[in-house]
């Protein structure tokens, strides 16, 4: 793939606001030119259009120009719905105009094969020969809805509500099906963009421009892959900077192959988890759905910041608080007791038979009140235990002969929602559609639903976890990763290490690693475990052993000087009976450790995203267990922090069934060098492994080392 060119916003800018379209291939037999040119005049673009076609003289009921030379004033952009055998000679009558903006509507070219790419190549460099920029080939075009500009190719049915979310699709068909269900939810889009083969204009490039549009406040994805890897992650830090939400429904999560050698972190590291970890490391919120892609989407733009994990509920159905309860668990939200004031205020308020906690069920007596859910709502608002509020309610549906009852019922709803010192998310019993009516009473009172309390509930979790994401990202302090002297160099070193080099190696990097001695007989040995202190571990130490204990190569729990000899001497004999002829470097005699945590510390080359940090339960049932968290290189010290808090067996670390509870910030801050040394050695790192990290209280050991280099290495780090 060559390197990506990347196009600035300002030049997409000019892209996507022409003040004049031409239709080339304009015919009356093509749906997708009468799409286009009928999208464009029914969205009211203010603009000239041009249909050009050389065997027409009237196409779409207006005057039809045989050739690009015949319109006489500059076109600003060229939509291109010919053939592909005659894209060329359509590009360079653009160029003789000079054109620079062109989406090409038409397919045949990368998406075929090698034929077609060579075709798309060809294409490319002509373009960039004459300064055109391309939108696709094999892409629908945009809508800029902002703007009234609608060069698309499939039908867009009106009324298009303007609003603040921008959509970027590597998808032609579901682009309209994301249109379509914006309208039914009543959530207005700034713009959406099919990329097509993203030749020229990447999603990474169209997501650089709405982070710099003021009209943009949240940006919707449909991912089928991630072109761009540097791009992206450099797009997505500059909209979390920015305080812009990137939503993404990233297709693909079946697990195809680890890409990796290494026995223990390989097995536990998938594709799909690595796109997760990158996309929580970013900032990029993941959804599962187009419902639930849209619905969080619209949540962001529309709902001022949702600070905090404490929401009250305001309800008129005990079952839905069950829900609502339970969903809460689900995506970590808490529902604290309401403060005591407010309880006072609602027992004032609800029926006697009603029982005031949050979540609050009004009771089915607002068919009989129905002022009594909203006189509720004004009082919980003023809680100053909550962070924001969910009212469960549904928009009107029918207009009634006399609508004024239900124009003042939202009124007073609105009314609230403005006056409240919390956000307060209005949300739908289920995930229908707005009708007209619901929708006219929904837009005059700016008032915003969410479709449902399943896709509202996820939501309200991702958003909630977006905020604390843009609030640590301020938190300068939190960037800081630790320093790793250079590594000494000399001799040469290629493949794997020995243990003990890999553990020396670590030792001068300042890593914390147990105390380890060489011993090459068995008197050296006793000595050794002497100084290290009983119990002690013996392992033969030899690259050419991979699999030390699959061989006798491994002594544990040796008690005594008599014991080491004895170890010492089995070791030797069972090398030279299942590995003979292997260079044996020594056995190294290390103490035993009990009690604590183990823990698995391990690099992973991903194809896609480079160098991943997993961090997991470690020791013998590391692939049982699977319990792994991922980062990637490089880390600081606080997102070390948040991958040990992701793990299931957290507990352990802090001291669950009377284990000593570990000083979580030295095990991040050893992970978190672990990383760093990875990283600056990259491009000479083919595997390192720390299986167990043992962890006990303030004590944080590095007990079992894998280091492999790549080869051929020009230069070499070899422990002095």
């Amino acid at each position: 793939m060559s390197e990506k060119v990347v196009v600035s916003p300002e030049r997409l800018r000019a892209f996507f606001h022409p003040q004049n379209v031409a239709l080339i291939g304009a015919t009356d037999k093509s749906m997708w030119s009468l799409f286009t040119y009928e999208n464009l005049k029914v969205m009211n673009f203010p603009g000239p259009i041009y249909c050009v076609n050389p065997n027409r003289d009237t196409v779409h009921g207006q005057k039809a120009y045989h050739s690009l030379m015949e319109i006489e004033e500059e076109v600003d952009l060229a939509y291109v719905m010919v053939p592909s055998s005659r894209i060329k000679q359509v590009m360079q009558e653009a160029a003789d105009k000079k054109i620079r903006n062109l989406v090409l509507l038409t397919a045949g070219f990368s998406e075929l094969g090698a034929e077609g790419l060579k075709l798309e190549q060809e294409l490319l460099s002509f373009a960039r020969a004459h300064d055109q920029l391309i939108l696709g080939p094999n892409g629908n075009g945009f809508v800029n809805a902002t703007a009234s500009i609608t060069p698309y190719g499939l039908r867009i049915t009106p009324p298009l509500k303007k609003g603040p979310v921008g959509v970027v699709l590597q998808s032609g068909a579901l682009a309209s099906s994301i249109m379509t269900l914006a309208q039914a939810r009543n959530v207005g889009l700034s713009f959406l963009v099919a990329m097509g083969n993203e030749a020229m204009i990447s999603a990474t490039d169209v997501i650089d421009y709405l982070i710099e549009d003021e009209a943009t406040k949240v940006i919707a994805l449909f991912l089928e892959s991630i072109r761009h890897p540097q791009e992206f992650a450099r797009v997505a830090r500059k909209a979390l900077q920015y305080g812009k939400p990137i939503v993404a429904l990233k297709i693909g999560r079946s697990e195809k192959s680890a890409h990796t050698a290494m026995a223990h972190t390989g097995a536990l590291v998938g594709d799909d988890a690595v796109n997760d970890a990158a996309f929580r490391q970013l900032g990029v919120i993941r959804v599962d759905s187009l419902e639930d892609l849209l619905t969080t989407a619209g949540l962001l733009g529309y709902t001022p910041p949702l600070i905090g994990r404490r929401m009250g509920v305001v309800t008129p159905s005990g079952g839905a608080c069950d829900i609502l309860s339970d969903r809460c668990a689900d995506e970590g939200i808490e529902l604290p007791e309401f403060a005591p004031q407010t309880v006072e205020r609602l027992k004032e308020i609800v029926p006697a038979f009603s029982t005031v906690h949050n979540p609050l069920d009004v009771t089915g007596y607002v068919v009989v009140d129905r002022s009594l859910q909203r006189r509720a709502l004004a009082a919980v608002s003023d809680d100053p235990e909550l962070d924001f509020i969910l009212c469960l309610v549904d928009p009107p549906r029918v207009e009634p002969e006399d609508a004024a009852p239900v124009y003042q019922q939202y009124e007073e709803v609105a009314n609230i929602v403005r006056q409240a010192k919390v956000p307060i998310v209005l949300v739908m019993n289920t995930a229908l559609e707005l009708t007209p009516f619901g929708q006219k009473v929904a837009d005059h009172y700016g008032l915003h639903f969410l479709g449902g309390m399943e896709h509202g509930m996820t939501a309200l979790g991702k958003a909630v976890w977006w905020y604390e994401k843009y609030s640590a990202s301020k938190d300068k302090a939190a960037a800081e990763t630790p320093s790793i002297k250079q590594a000494a160099t000399a001799g040469s070193a290629q493949g794997e290490w020995s243990e003990y080099q890999a553990r020396l190696f670590l030792q001068q990097q300042g890593i914390p690693v147990a105390p380890g001695v060489l011993a090459t007989t068995a008197g050296d040995a006793v000595l050794a475990a002497g100084q290290v202190g009983y119990p002690v571990a013996l392992k033969v130490q030899s690259k050419e052993i991979a699999h030390k204990s699959d061989i006798g190569g491994v002594k544990l729990n040796l008690a005594s000087p008599q014991e080491v000899e004895q170890a010492f001497a089995a070791i030797m004999e069972n090398v030279a009976k299942h590995a003979p002829g292997s260079q044996v470097e020594g056995i190294l005699v290390s103490p035993m450790r009990s009690g604590g945590v183990e823990l698995l510390v391990g690099i992973v080359k991903d194809p896609l995203w480079g160098q991943v940090l997993a961090c997991g339960i470690g020791g013998v049932f590391v692939e049982v267990l699977k319990d792994t968290s991922l980062r990637l290189l490089p880390v600081n010290r606080a997102e070390v922090r948040a991958m040990l808090e992701e793990l299931r067996g957290i507990a352990l670390l802090k001291g669950a069934r009377g284990q000593k509870a570990a000083d979580l910030d030295k095990v991040a801050e050893a992970i978190c060098k672990i990383g760093t040394l990875a990283w600056t050695m990259q491009d000479e790192l083919e595997e390192l492994e720390i299986n167990p990290l043992w962890v006990s209280g303030e004590q944080v050991e590095a007990l079992d080392a894998l280091i492999k280099w790549k080869e051929p290495r020009n230069s070499s780090r070899q422990p002095q």
